[in-house]
């Protein structure tokens, strides 16, 4: 359930942003509050209902406004939010959508699955069928472009990050560091736990808009065999990868 409208505290960060806070941990209700205000907003930018207001950036449990100071005061532009969250916060819905992504798991795609076995005293297949099986939320995007910070992974797999972090990272790398799985749109450094692999472009700058994801959309992982994911791979890297056929209704992941 999320926070109530107005819970959060304003902090100005220079002359054209304003940080919205709603709490000082990474939690799913603060998320939902955070992605509940942000589609308010974005709906109200739409519908003219705002002035103002350039942008959004939703975090783990806070929003940022970016606006424009010749066209609003800092104190007009919160009473406006104060009064949107008030006004429609029984009413609005984010529009999450509900992906379903091919990861093949271990072997050179999971170079960390043996030991994460190892750590939390599960066989392989216990932590594959475990993070398959779990529907994820994403909290944020950050690090890099399109890259993904979901929520919450199985207790059983907490683990904090790796004491030596990798200097590469290979594209489309599933893993996972204490309560969040992630998933690498890019070749990168990167110091979490590494289970598996998507072959599927998380970024495409050609495309409107560029990335796949957005924060309040839920995920879930299928687990694929080497000859499917070597398909998809294959067909991704022709840059004929369709989005769509990754979006399942919601109940699929409920």
């Amino acid at each position: 359930m999320s926070l109530p409208a107005d819970s959060w505290h304003a902090h100005y960060a220079g002359d054209q942003c304003i940080v919205l806070e709603f709490g000082q941990i990474i939690d799913k209700t603060l998320v939902d509050s955070v992605v509940a205000l942000n589609a308010r907003l974005t709906a109200a930018l739409r519908c003219g209902q705002i002035t103002g207001l350039l942008e959004t950036v939703p975090t783990f449990r806070s929003l940022a406004l970016i606006y424009d100071p010749l066209l609003t005061h800092p104190d007009g532009l919160l009473e406006q939010v104060r009064n949107l969250s008030l006004q429609a916060a029984a009413t609005t819905h984010s529009a999450a959508r509900h992906f379903s992504l091919p990861v093949h798991y271990g072997g050179e795609h999971g170079p960390d699955l043996t030991s994460v076995a190892n750590l939390t005293g599960l066989d392989e297949q216990e932590v594959v069928t475990l993070h398959a099986q779990t529907g994820f939320t994403v909290y944020m995007l950050g690090f890099l472009p399109g890259f993904a910070f979901l929520g919450d992974t199985p207790s059983e797999l907490h683990l904090p990050r790796l004491s030596e972090p990798r200097t590469r990272v290979p594209a489309g790398s599933v893993a996972i560091a204490m309560q969040l799985t992630g998933i690498y749109p890019w070749d990168s450094p990167g110091g979490w736990h590494i289970l598996g692999n998507c072959p599927v472009p998380l970024f495409d700058g050609t495309l409107d808009p560029p990335v796949l994801f957005q924060a309040g959309d839920t995920v879930g992982f299928r687990d694929v065999d080497t000859h499917e994911y070597e398909e998809i791979a294959d067909v991704s890297r022709q840059g004929k990868f369709d989005r769509k056929t990754l979006e399942q209704k919601q109940d699929v992941l409920n």
